[in-house]
């Protein structure tokens, strides 16, 4: 555990675990690895590769605006050479999601599998429809005209803590009060980079969609979300199945946009059964 020298960027990373490798691309952006923690218990079958993309967490020694596809995607398959894996399996969620999208469209030799949790294929399902949706939820104009800065990139570095404290309960179906403990503490833990988000929102994925490429990935898919994800429903989720030609689609009941975290069992059960049977040796 610790920072690697990846191009030009110390990256923090931690390998966890032996076996098939598995690279797990955490959301955002402006957080950290830690929010990829509930596949942990993987280890056991997987190697488990966690890492902060660049200008995120822990992740250290670039200006914000080298963070495009480009270098987040030239980072990756850099670390996989560095870790000297031939292929990996790559999983993404939410923004982790898009990054993982972008990966398998520049890097197709380097996956094996891609895994797809909570994300989508066009941006426009988060920065104009999740604030409608937040509305439609009953949340306040305030918190909604808040969300639509948030998710524009349109917000202060100050304002980043308390937005996720306005309308942080949305991305749970209904969380109990266990997961809103262990959800705080790993607040507490969490490199925060509000500039990332910034520059995230309002620039790299200011009009990004990869769904009119999506018939190019070739690598088994699995596309899964909670029903209940505000930012990316359903009927997109289907969307994003359907494009990609070697998918399959599975829908987590009892589960919002964080659905790793609010049923991690199910959602890691999915993962396993995935990776065991997707014919490409890695059982």
């Amino acid at each position: 555990m610790g920072t690697v020298r990846i191009r030009d960027v110390d990256l923090f990373v931690k390998v966890l675990g032996q076996g098939y490798p598995l690279l797990l691309m955490h959301g955002g952006p402006g957080v950290d690895h830690s929010t990829m923690l509930p596949f942990r218990t993987c280890v056991d079958q997987f190697q488990l590769v966690y890492y902060d993309h660049r200008c995120n967490g822990r992740s250290i020694g670039v200006e914000i605006s080298t963070m495009t596809w480009e270098n987040l995607t030239a980072d990756a398959d850099d670390l996989r050479q560095t870790l000297g894996f031939d292929k990996w399996a790559v999983l993404g969620h939410s923004f982790g999601g898009m990054v993982a999208l972008e990966y398998a469209l520049r890097y197709p030799q380097s996956l094996s599998h891609l895994i797809l949790i909570d994300t989508c294929g066009d941006i426009r399902w988060v920065q104009e429809k999740a604030p409608k949706a937040l509305a439609n939820r009953g949340f306040d104009p305030k918190t909604v005209e808040l969300a639509q800065r948030f998710f524009n990139g349109e917000i202060e570095p100050e304002e980043m803590k308390p937005a996720m404290q306005k309308f942080g309960k949305a991305y749970y179906h209904h969380p109990s009060l266990t997961l809103l403990i262990k959800e705080m503490i790993l607040g507490l833990r969490m490199k925060v980079r509000p500039e990332a988000l910034i520059f995230g929102f309002s620039q790299l994925l200011k009009g990004w969609s990869v769904m009119d490429q999506l018939n190019k990935i070739s690598v088994p898919t699995l596309v899964l979300a909670g029903r209940h994800d505000f930012q990316f429903p359903p009927e997109h989720q289907n969307s994003l199945a359907t494009g990609i030609p070697n998918a399959h689609l599975k829908i987590i009941d009892g589960a919002g946009h964080n659905a790793h975290s609010e049923r991690p069992t199910v959602i890691n059960e999915e993962v396993r059964h995935f990776l065991r049977t997707a014919d490409l040796g890695c059982a």
